[in-house]
Parts: structure tokens; sequence; C-alpha cells
């Protein structure tokens, strides 16, 4: 697998021409990137013989860091505000229709689409994508004028928008777009979209658990557990999303052990279960383990 060094390099090279791109969003970018094709490397390894694509290939790996940055861009562009109302707005019409950004100093959003177009192994996941950013990029506009306006959502509805800021369909996407890991065919199984459903509300829940004091402290209201403080001040919170993330584990693993979905989507769903554990802790700056507060 490229140097971590050398994939930062590139990453961070590609970051420069987006406005408000940070230093942290390539590093956490190819430190979870690392994390999760480290998890899923043997089983790429098996399919390359019929994808041919290279477990190691370094085109391949770096695309993927940046889509990863690009997230990580992105949510701190709606949660810090790190560019302007229009300009985000035309950032999110660029990259979910994959044309380039009407305005100047977003050159990189054109640059990643036309590169995952021109490499993807299936162009289905490719259209694929383009749809998955736009539900990420309308979640997450959704969360933060809910947190910052009066009206306050219920559990049910935060969730409901959670799965799709999490951005997992992004990620798993983009895994097989690169490597050809057939999504857009295993998305006609109505086991495989229950899958998606259930690892992207047990990350939004890890996510909140995890982050919750960090949040609490920046005056961040789009968090499962502040939101349920809110409306129910004596309510254990932190016991009850527990609960409700064993739940949701316990049904993933029941699917997962009845489907059998092929290589690599059993290691990559569980290396994604995991991160809590494995990635949060490891972080050095966005999900610092001083944040976790005991979880």
């Amino acid at each position: 697998m490229i140097q971590t060094e050398r994939a930062l390099q590139q990453v961070l090279e590609w970051g420069r021409s987006l406005t408000g791109f940070a230093d942290e969003h390539a590093v956490e970018a190819v430190r979870g990137g690392q994390y999760i094709l480290q998890r899923i490397h043997p089983s790429l390894h098996d399919i390359s013989a019929r994808t041919g694509r290279d477990p190691q290939d370094e085109t391949l790996t770096v695309a993927f860091y940046r889509e990863l940055a690009l997230l990580f861009w992105l949510d701190d562009c709606n949660d810090l505000g790190l560019i302007a109302p229009e300009q985000l707005a035309a950032v999110e019409q660029a990259l979910g229709q994959g044309v380039p950004c009407a305005l100047p100093g977003f050159e990189g959003c054109a640059v990643l689409r036309a590169s995952l177009a021109a490499l993807a192994y299936d162009r289905r996941d490719y259209a694929q994508l383009l749809d998955d950013t736009r539900c990420y990029c309308a979640a997450l506009r959704a969360g933060h004028a809910q947190a910052a306006g009066a009206g306050r959502w219920s559990y049910a509805e935060y969730l409901h928008n959670g799965i799709d800021s999490i951005a997992y369909a992004n990620v798993f996407c983009c895994l097989s777009l690169l490597w050809g890991l057939d999504m857009a065919t295993l998305r006609a199984r109505p086991a495989f979209r229950q899958v998606l459903r259930l690892i992207s509300v047990i990350g939004r829940l890890q996510n909140d658990l995890h982050g919750r004091d960090m949040d609490s402290s920046a005056g961040e209201a789009d968090n499962a557990a502040i939101l349920l403080l809110q409306r129910y001040p004596a309510m254990p919170v932190v016991e009850f999303l527990n609960d409700e993330l064993a739940g949701h584990t316990r049904m993933l693993d029941r699917v997962i052990a009845k489907e059998r979905f092929p290589a690599p989507w059993a290691p990559l769903i569980e290396a994604m279960a995991a991160i809590r554990a494995q990635y949060y802790q490891t972080s050095t700056s966005r999900y610092r383990s001083d944040a976790a507060g005991g979880d």
C-alpha cells in the first residue's frame, strides 16, 4: 500500500484547490482510509482476479482518500462556515451533478469527480455516488438548520437524517466504484439495503456518543445525545443510546450471518462497525480520544 506520507502529500496537494481545506481533512482521510483498506485488503486481493483492480494501486487509493477528505471538508463547510453560503450551494451543485463549480476557488471538485468518472469499474457506481453526494449535502444542510432553529426534531427524525449525514453510503459507493465491489447490483436486494441502513445508524450513534462532550463544549446541537437531553433533561441518554447501539448491532449481525454477502462486504461492514474503537481512538485531531468522556 502507498506510504502514508506520500499519500498525505497527494491529498494535500489536491486539497489546496479547495477554499477552506485544512490539513486535518487530509490527515483524517488518510488515517481512516488506511484503516478501512487494511481491514478489507485480503478480500480485495481475492476478487482482483475478477476485477483486475490491484488493492495496492496508488491511483485508486489516493482517489479514495481524496473522496474521504472531501466529505470531511463538506462537513466543516456546514458546521464551521468555512465558505460563504452561496459558495457552498455552488459546490453542492457541482459535486452532485459532476460538473465544474460555477465559482472560482473550488477546482478540486471537478478534478475529483472527473477522476472518479474515469476510474469507475461500473458506471452505475459513479451515478450513484453523485446521488449519494446530493443526499449527504442535503442532510448536512438539514441538520445544521434544525440545530440552529427554534423547532426541534424528534429522535426518529434526527436519526433518519443522520443516516445520510454519516456518509457511509458515499464511502461504500466510492470503494465499489474503484475496486469493483458490485454495489449497484447488491442494492437491488432488500437485505443489502437493510444492512446499509443499520450500519449507518450504528455509525451515527457511535459518532454522537464519542463526540458528545466536544459537541456540547462547542455549542453544537446536531447530536443525538444533546438533542435528547434538551427534550428530556432527566433522561439517562448515554445508557439509552448505548442500548440502541447494541440493538442495531445485533440486528446487523443477524442479517450478515443470514445473507452471506460476497467479498469484501462482510469484513467491510465489520470494519465500519468497529470504527469507534479502532479509528476514533487513534485520531489526533478530529476525533480526539479525550472527547470520548468514558463511553
